[in-house]
């Protein structure tokens, strides 16, 4: 009789302003395997879900609030901050997060995402809207911008599964 070996959980935060894609990107990796719910004791909306990266390894994909700073002026700017940090009980802290920038605001972006980096949790930053980006006539050198972050930057379109 062969014993099957049980799936380990890695846990992945996706980290962004409101409006940047983060959602899209959440149900295009997590699909129907989603699950809705409240933070307890208030009303920010927490997205969780899961995909299988082999039969070995299960990541789960927390969606969380938007936010444009981990200096918290907002609740949901609090529970994503306090959910990086590992400081809420019902919530374990993520393995990695992956910073969500859309292209045409990336300015905006990148104070969160150099926050991001300072807590020394692995994070990658996939930029989204880049059809967009690139209509406007925004040019963004991905490999010069991965050296001066020191992390992975990735162009990715949720709608078409691509990044």
């Amino acid at each position: 009789m062969s014993i099957e070996p049980q799936p380990s959980s890695f846990r992945i935060a996706l980290v962004g302003s409101p409006n940047s894609g983060k959602t899209t990107l959440f149900n295009s990796l997590t699909g129907s395997r989603q699950k809705t719910g409240n933070y307890a004791g208030v009303t920010v909306e927490k997205r969780e879900g899961n995909f299988a990266l082999n039969s070995k390894q299960v990541v789960h994909i927390l969606d969380l609030p938007g936010a444009y700073s981990l200096d918290a002026r907002t609740p949901d700017e609090a529970i994503t901050a306090e959910v990086i940090q590992g400081l809420r009980s019902d919530e374990d802290a993520p393995n990695a997060l992956v910073a969500v920038a859309d292209c045409t605001n990336i300015e905006r972006n990148l104070y969160l995402v150099l926050q991001l980096i300072e807590l020394k949790i692995p994070t990658l930053l996939a930029l989204t809207m880049s059809d967009l980006a690139r209509k406007s006539g925004i040019k963004i050198d991905i490999p010069e911008l991965s050296k001066r972050l020191g992390i992975p930057v990735v162009l990715v379109s949720a709608r078409k599964g691509t990044g």
